[in-house]
């Protein structure tokens, strides 16, 4: 099955809290490195990662990263990119392990979040924002 998402770096925010989250959700945003509400985790788009974001898809809002806001949120967890290691970071030609410290945590937003109950298309924060994310990144940096 084919995604948008496929050889893209897919930034991940943690929207809900912990609090009545089924044990096998838990897990796996603890694999994600999602253990708080306002983290973000960045992933490269393959189907193990992507099918570790549907399984959340009720507690996180995902989208395609650009360069300005990587480089933006890469410098909130103590790292300075450059625009090149930046550029092969977004291309896959390296990895994010060896560049940024994983999970970063961010402040929330300004004007806070839609509601957390109802997925992005509806009007609320959850599931699939495409570019959105670089919007509600740049409020959360």
């Amino acid at each position: 099955m084919k995604s948008d998402l496929d050889n893209k770096l897919v930034a991940v925010v943690r929207v809900r809290g912990r609090i009545g989250v089924r044990r096998g959700i838990n897990e796996t945003l603890n694999r994600l490195g999602l253990k708080r509400v306002n983290s973000v985790a960045l992933l490269f788009g393959n189907a193990p990662n992507l099918g570790m974001i549907r399984k959340c898809n009720d507690f996180v809002t995902y989208g395609e990263i650009n360069l300005k806001v990587l480089e933006k949120v890469a410098s909130k967890s103590g790292t300075k990119l450059g625009k090149d290691d930046a550029e092969a970071l977004l291309s896959g030609k390296k990895k994010i392990s060896e560049s940024i410290k994983l999970p970063i945590r961010l402040k929330p937003p300004r004007h806070g979040y839609e509601s957390t109950k109802l997925g992005y298309s509806n009007g609320g924060a959850l599931g699939y924002r495409g570019d959105g994310i670089n919007e509600l990144l740049g409020r959360m940096s």
